[in-house]
Parts: structure tokens; C-alpha cells; sequence
């Protein structure tokens, strides 16, 4: 027995004495000791696991039974304040119940900063590495007794006197919803798929405790009546649905419960004027009525220095200035492309026809496929590497960058200024820019990223179906439901964008799915993604998980554009992505298994994506391109000539 894992020990009796002791002070049937009570609880199936494990035959089929069947047991006493522990210390639930070994986070206040380790332990991992070819006990221990001392830290006074006031509670009642909507339903982090639904019954269930002690231990601030028996209908329904999470209709348990709950919670944040002490709230809009509503969480600002401005003509000409500058090739350094040129706004803001757009020098090709900049303010860091913080931050990029516009920024400010048309409406913008004296690059940047932000509010007939009892074909029901189960998809597409951010919306999720470089080839993609950025072993290959909204009109699809239909994408999806067809890929995120999915499945869930078509009112490129003082740029073509 190794001296870490004995340390550990030790640390654990002695917090779990502790624990003990605190939880025999307290009346059980008190909100804040029923807390206490259920954690007491987990820490015990803790302890017993570790005992089962330290004394079991790990070679044996029946041990492993039995130790698989303690994980699970522990997984319901946690599913039991699984309510309170994601959003009281969401660093520690990773090592109680984390679902990768690694995971190297930047959340939305740190973007600043590179990003940060993440080591996850805890049970999901355990039941996990119960599968691995060669079972080693100290590292089985290890997992759960990570879990066991990060699970203590929830007794501590710094994070349970909070449990004193209501402020906790709706915070905390708002993440479970959102999670209702993309992880306890899915399988995100349940190895065990004929576990989900039986967990979800189970953890409604002691939810609906919850709320009652809630209610009466803050008789000021409670739940109402509606809100309860809506609750109790939801915990109705659950019970009658299949058991098969692929069987359970995800679309009704969403919109006829979960939203519903969703908005009236949000009015209780409102009504009793909820504080919030947590970044776990960073980017969530208490304004917002519907987890289907893009107004959820706040991604970017497409107003960069503008931020402040709110009087309608003002937006009118900045959004006049953003699409001029969208058109014109004067970004460039030969004034021969533009933005249009890679992102064509009839295409939904990007290139149907090439896998990769042509490179500044006409000739090369660029390595990455042009990605939509359709709700692409909904993302934390931008670009398919997340190289960039902020939508600013990236056309700056764009604009210098010798394979893309190769100009620079006084290059391009000489020339726009120029123009009497750009530089006289600009200047009369800038009283409202009262932290910038003079024009700058920042003002053509940010008038370019209000353009094209704007065609990010259309909505789809599957968002009026959830939001507005709009007409839904069964199919894309259907869809949904598989999209949501079996097919896996919702693990890593999370409502409402179906991007990489999940509840709370604070970061931008990569993932490693092993993407070759031709559409048969055995050849792992030469593109590094992520590590590109941030160089660790975990992010080989990593790209961040892009919205599947509009998908059925921005073919080709993948970092490189090597899939050319949405069935080609399915069926990779289908087999195991990169480890599935045969290819080395030692830190693939995507699962390797086979999906089994039929060609009817296969068509639902394209029916699905077909019903996220969102209903854009896209214009006219302008007629003309404002002139410049400078004779030799008058020749400038709309849109670029490459």
C-alpha cells in the first residue's frame, strides 16, 4: 500500500469524524441539516467502496461486480445533493465526479490567463477504468479517494454557511434545470447508460424533498403552489417514460417541464432579488425566460467600442459602416479580398464551394475550412483553436494575418480614413466612444463585428416549437430524442446554442474526435488545433465544438471541410470517430464505440438538424464601395475578386 494512499486515508477518517460529529448536531428535518444529512450519507458509501475495493480480488468477475455495483450506489447517495455540490464548488465536483482524467478549462473571466489543469477523479472515472484490459488497485483507490477528500470540502463553513439565506438556493436551483436540459439526460457523464433515467427518477424525486424543506425554513421567499405541482408532474412524467434513455421523449420532458420550471425560477430570482457571490453566474442572464432562448448566457460583445451605444440611429450607421467595411477589399494588403471573399453572407457567412478558401497568395490553400459567423458570438474564445478571446480580437487577426488579409493596422487606417464617407461617419460616432479620442482601428473592428453579429437573432422552427408551440414534424422530434440519447450528440452540443458551452456558460468546450485528413483516408489530420495554442498532450488535435445550427447549409464540415454531407459526418460520429476507422488517436474525447445507429435513426437526426434552419433575412451586398482620395484604390470591387 503506497504512503499516498495512506496519507489520504488519514485525511479522510479524520474529515469524515468531523463530519460525523456536525451531522449529529443538526435536526434532519431542517433545510440546511438535510443538506448536512445527505452528505454524511455519501461520505459513508464512500468509505465502504474503499474498504470494498482494498479487500477485493480485483481479477475476479464476481468482485468487480460487486465493486461496480458499490460505484453505483454511490452515485445515487450523490445524485441525492448532487443539487447543491455542482454549484457550490464546481472545481471539487470534478474530482468527485469528473469525466475526463484531464481537462484544461479557460473559463470567460480568465481568458486573460493560459489555461488551467483540471484533474478529474471520482466515480464516472472509476466505473471507467473498471473496464481497462490491466486493473491496478492503488489507482482505483486513488479515484475514489480524490472523490472522498473533495467532497469534504462541502462541510466546510466557508461554503455551507451560505446555506443560512434563500440567495443559494435559486442559484443553485437555476443550474439544475440547465442541467436537466444537457447533462443529467444525456449520458454526459453516467458510463452506465440504463442508469440515466433511474438516477434522473431518483434525483427528482429528492429534489422535491428539497424544495419542501426549503419552503418551510424560508416561508418569505418560497416556491409557489404552481411551481410545485408543475414539479410533481415532471417527477409523473419521468416515472412513466421507458427506463431506455433513448426511448425517453427529451422534447417534452424539456418543453413542457423543464422550460416552464426554468422560467418561473428565473422570476424568483427577479422578484426576491437574488444575490449572486459566484462566478457560476458570470454569464447568465437573470432576464431570460427560456434555456431556448439565445439570450441565455452573454458569449461575446459585438459592440466592442460601441458597448455603449443604445440610440437606434447610431446602431443604424454603425451597422451601414460594418457592412460597407464587410465588402471591402481595402482590409486587404493588395485590396483584392475582403471579409465576403471566405464568409459569404448568402452562404451563411461561409464558403460552400471550397473545402478551404484560397490563401492571400491565390495559390496555397488555407489549412482550415471558413467557419460560420453565424452565432459565433456565442462562443467564449473564437476561432476553431480558440486562439482569440474576443470577435475584435479575432478580425484583427484576420486583417494581419499574412495567409488571410495580409495588411496591418496602420496600413489599413491610412487607407479607410482616406474616405471622406468612412472617416466623416465615423468621427461623428465618436462622441459616443468617449474612451477614444480620435478614430482608431478599434472603431472599423468593432462596426465590422456589429454587422454580422446581427444575423446571430434569427430564430428556427425547432426554437418556436420549444418557445412558442409552434408545429414540430414528428421526425425532428424523433431526432431530437436520438440526438439527445443514443446518438450522443448532446454531449458535447448543448442547448441552446448546440455548441461547446454548457451550463454555466462560462468556457468553450475542445474535443479530440480524431478527424482524418481526406474523407477515406487512415491518416490522422495534420492539424494540431488546440495545442497550437496551449501545447499539452491533452489538446492534440483538439477543436472547440462549433454550433450545429444551420448545419444542413455550411458544408463541408470538420476543421478541414472533409466531410461533404451531414450523412458523412453521422455515419464517422456512428463508427467511433478517428479510434473507430483505425487510426492512432491516444487522446480521442469522442467515445470509440460503435453508436449502432439504423439509417432511420440516421435520418431523424438529420430531420432534427434540418429544424435548426434558422429563418435569416440576409441583404444585398451594397452597390458601391465609398471612394478615397487615393485614386489607385477606386477600383475596388464588392465583395473581392478572391
Amino acid at each position: 500500500m503506497n504512503k499516498n494512499y495512506l496519507f489520504l486515508l488519514f485525511l479522510s477518517f479524520i474529515a469524515f469524524i468531523s463530519i460525523s460529529f456536525k451531522t449529529c448536531l443538526l435536526n434532519e428535518s431542517d433545510y440546511n441539516s438535510g443538506y448536512h444529512h445527505r452528505l454524511f450519507e455519501f461520505n459513508r458509501e464512500q468509505s465502504e467502496l474503499l474498504d470494498l475495493i482494498q479487500n477485493t480480488d480485483l481479477y475476479s468477475h464476481a468482485s468487480l461486480d460487486k465493486v461496480k455495483h458499490k460505484i453505483n450506489t454511490c452515485r445515487i447517495y450523490l445524485k441525492k445533493l448532487d443539487f447543491w455540490l455542482r454549484y457550490l464548488e464546481p472545481i471539487s465536483y470534478k474530482k468527485i465526479n469528473g469525466p475526463l482524467p484531464v481537462e484544461w478549462e479557460t473559463e470567460v473571466f480568465e481568458k486573460f490567463e493560459k489555461p488551467y489543469k483540471r484533474e478529474g477523479a471520482g466515480l464516472t472515472l472509476a466505473a471507467m477504468y473498471l473496464e481497462e484490459p490491466n486493473l491496478e488497485k492503488d489507482s482505483l483507490l486513488n479515484l475514489i479517494l480524490l472523490s472522498q477528500s473533495a467532497s469534504f470540502v462541502y462541510s466546510a463553513d466557508s461554503i455551507s454557511n451560505g446555506l443560512k439565506s434563500y440567495h443559494h438556493f435559486f442559484l443553485c436551483n437555476r443550474l439544475f434545470l440547465l442541467n436537466l436540459s444537457t447533462i443529467y439526460t444525456t449520458g454526459f457523464e453516467c458510463p452506465d447508460t440504463s442508469l440515466v433515467i433511474p438516477e434522473l427518477r431518483m434525483m427528482l424525486r429528492e429534489v422535491k424533498k428539497i424544495n419542501t424543506s426549503f419552503v418551510e425554513s424560508f416561508p418569505e421567499t418560497p416556491l409557489d403552489e404552481k411551481y410545485l405541482s408543475l414539479f410533481d408532474r415532471m417527477i409523473e412524467f419521468s416515472v412513466r417514460q421507458s427506463s431506455n434513455y433513448s426511448e425517453f421523449d427529451h422534447f417534452t420532458f424539456l418543453k413542457v417541464y423543464v422550460n416552464p420550471l426554468f422560467a418561473m425560477n428565473q422570476g424568483y430570482i427577479r422578484n426576491y432579488q437574488v444575490i449572486s457571490k459566484s462566478y457560476m453566474d458570470y454569464s447568465l442572464n437573470k432576464n431570460c425566460n427560456s434555456i431556448f432562448s439565445k439570450s441565455l448566457y452573454i458569449g461575446q460583445n459585438p459592440k466592442g467600442v460601441f458597448l455603449r451605444v443604445k440610440e437606434v440611429e447610431a446602431l443604424k450607421e454603425i451597422d451601414r459602416l460594418g457592412k460597407l467595411l464587410f465588402y471591402d477589399p481595402i482590409l486587404s494588403g493588395n485590396n483584392l479580398r475582403s471579409c465576403a471573399s471566405c464568409h459569404k453572407p448568402t452562404e451563411y457567412f461561409t464558403d460552400t464551394v471550397l473545402t478551404t478558401s484560397l490563401q492571400f497568395d491565390r495559390k496555397t490553400s488555407l489549412k482550415r475550412n471558413s467557419p460560420s459567423l453565424i452565432n459565433v458570438e456565442h462562443n467564449h474564445l473564437i476561432m476553431l483553436d480558440g486562439k482569440h478571446i474576443s470577435l475584435q480580437h479575432q478580425t484583427k487577426g484576420v486583417v494581419e494575418n499574412p495567409h488571410e488579409l495580409g495588411s496591418n493596422e496602420k496600413e489599413v487606417m491610412q487607407k479607410v480614413l482616406s474616405c471622406k464617407e468612412y472617416k466623416n461617419a465615423f468621427a461623428s460616432l465618436l462622441k459616443y466612444t468617449p474612451q477614444e479620442k480620435e478614430i482608431t482601428f478599434d472603431h472599423i473592428i468593432s462596426a465590422l463585428t456589429f454587422y454580422y453579429s446581427k444575423f446571430s437573432k434569427y430564430y428556427s422552427p425547432f426554437d418556436e416549437a420549444m418557445n412558442e408551440d409552434n408545429f414540430l414534424p414528428s421526425s425532428a422530434k424523433q431526432g431530437f430524442n436520438l440526438f439527445m440519447s443514443k446518438a450522443q450528440c448532446a454531449t458535447c452540443h448543448f442547448v441552446p446554442i448546440f455548441n461547446g458551452v454548457k451550463p454555466p456558460y462560462t468556457n468553450s468546450e475542445f474535443e479530440v474526435l480524431g478527424v482524418p485528413d481526406a474523407s477515406n483516408s487512415m491518416n490522422l489530420s495534420l492539424d494540431k488545433g488546440r495545442s497550437e495554442v496551449h501545447s499539452v498532450n491533452e489538446l492534440h488535435n483538439a477543436f472547440r465544438t462549433g454550433s450545429i445550427r444551420n448545419a444542413a447549409h455550411t458544408s463541408p464540415y470538420m476543421h478541414n471541410g472533409v466531410f461533404k454531407s451531414l450523412r458523412e459526418v453521422i455515419d464517422f460520429y456512428d463508427a467511433g470517430g478517428g479510434i473507430g476507422r483505425g487510426l492512432d488517436v491516444s487522446n480521442q474525447t469522442l467515445s470509440s464505440d460503435s453508436l449502432h445507429l439504423t439509417d432511420a435513426e440516421k435520418n431523424k437526426i438529420i430531420a432534427f438538424v434540418f429544424s435548426l434552419d434558422e429563418k435569416i433575412q440576409f441583404e444585398k451586398a451594397p452597390e458601391s464601395l465609398p471612394q478615397s482620395k487615393v485614386s489607385g484604390l477606386n477600383n475596388r470591387k464588392v465583395g473581392g475578386e478572391y
